[in-house]
């Protein structure tokens, strides 16, 4: 080949990013293929904004069959988000035989086995490393490095705006919509943070991360999902005092064939090594039957970060090119989906409630959870400023999800208890 010619779907941050490490990386790249790579043409809304890349105006182009039925471009890299267009984009490439490059986790949560079947039927590569994590090479570590290995769980943080505002709010006690706003005011989160505090981001990722670690179907429904948004400073305040850190995890584990996957606010003991990710990195803590426990670590967004995943993956298609083996990487899930029922879910738990400062509350409270065959681990009660009301902070030893949920059905209808105020998973702890 004289050179390989890419076509790019937008053209914002990410796509930036691509730009500028082609350019600057060109004799890395040819060292690597053995021939020049040229961005050819790029579809953007504005074709008159200025930009901080070296482009050309005729370059640029407001009609995206001007890269997909291009004859000319063998590679479509697609960074401009969103669903259904980029779906349609992407569907049309593969059927033109054109190779896809994609950071789009919610695409690949959502049409990830539709698009990677149309893929194997053209003969087409899709990659999508920069779909997880960013900068952090877990999918291909997953494919190809531990493919030797039977992982049983994958337990992470993947979104940086959530780490942030935690790192936050844990290390200067200050209140969530605060943190927000300063996340939010330096870049970290979006003007609608739904999708991140909410864990529906997390969710996304999860669903990929699950389906290629078990090599099965797993579908975004699957996932459980609570977010951190009514986390408050007596809850971490609490927790740290016992030892532990919140994060927002995302779990995907298999016990035998059977799977749960969530996202949800957990404490972590503080000598876990997911306990000490920072500010607006991610990491991701993957258990293996041989290998036994790796971590992976690094920056889970930004442009050259990002980047970096995406023209890792463009040298990937571009030797699959010299070598004549495109479309053979997609591996068809190996086992059928058996999800947990929620009597199969264990896990400890940290409580936090409200309760009459009167003579025999405790032992109501006690005989409840005794009920249910759990029992307590840690156990802390202080009186409050309000007259009559103490606090209770409990943090269970190991109990099914059913009955878990059972007692705080049961708790919410006592007539000595004034509030469930916070519940949060404990892992990290070995039963």
């Amino acid at each position: 080949m004289e050179e390989i010619r890419v076509g790019l779907l937008g053209l914002g941050t990410v796509g930036s990013g691509v730009v500028k490490i082609i350019n600057a990386h060109q004799d890395r790249l040819i060292h690597q293929i053995g021939c020049p790579v040229k961005v050819t043409k790029i579809l953007v809304k504005n074709l008159e904004k200025e930009r901080d890349v070296q482009i050309t105006p005729d370059m640029l182009t407001k009609d995206a069959t001007e890269i997909i039925d291009n004859e000319n471009i063998d590679i479509v890299i697609e960074v401009m988000g969103g669903l259904e267009e980029a779906r349609a984009h992407i569907l049309r490439a593969l059927q033109n035989g054109k190779h896809v490059v994609t950071a789009n986790k919610d695409l690949m949560a959502v049409y990830g086995s539709e698009l990677l079947s149309v893929a194997k039927e053209n003969q087409c590569d899709l990659f999508y490393e920069a779909s997880v994590a960013g900068g952090i090479p877990i999918l291909r570590t997953i494919v190809d490095g531990l493919s030797s290995d039977r992982i049983t769980k994958m337990m992470g943080i993947v979104n940086g705006t959530t780490n942030f505002i935690l790192t936050k709010m844990s290390n200067e006690g200050r209140a969530y919509e605060d943190v927000l706003k300063e996340a939010q005011e330096l870049g970290f989160a979006e003007a609608d943070p739904t999708s991140d505090v909410e864990g529906l981001d997390a969710a996304r990722k999860m669903t990929i991360l699950a389906t290629l670690g078990f090599s099965t179907n797993v579908e975004l429904k699957d996932v459980s999902v609570k977010g951190i948004s009514s986390i408050t400073e007596e809850d971490l305040a609490y927790s740290q005092g016992l030892g532990y850190t919140m994060k927002l995890i995302g779990l995907a584990k298999r016990d035998g064939e059977k799977l749960e996957v969530s996202v949800e606010p957990t404490l972590l003991p503080n000598t876990h090594p997911l306990a000490a990710v920072q500010n607006e990195f991610n990491a991701v803590y993957v258990y293996g039957a041989a290998v036994g426990e790796t971590m992976f670590y690094g920056p889970g967004a930004g442009s050259l970060p990002t980047a970096t995943s995406i023209v890792s993956d463009l040298v990937a298609v571009m030797r699959n090119m010299r070598l004549g083996v495109n479309g053979n990487s997609t591996v068809t899930p190996q086992y059928p989906k058996v999800l947990k029922n929620e009597d199969e879910i264990t896990a400890k738990y940290f409580l936090r409630i409200h309760v009459k400062d009167e003579v025999g509350v405790f032992a109501q409270v006690t005989s409840l959870f005794s009920e249910y065959g759990a029992s307590f681990e840690k156990i802390i009660q202080t009186p409050l400023e309000a007259k009559g009301t103490a606090e209770i902070v409990l943090v269970t030893h190991h109990t099914s999800l059913t009955s878990y949920k059972s007692i705080l059905q049961r708790l919410e209808g006592l007539n000595v208890v004034q509030g469930v105020k916070a519940s949060y998973r404990i892992e990290g702890e070995g039963k």
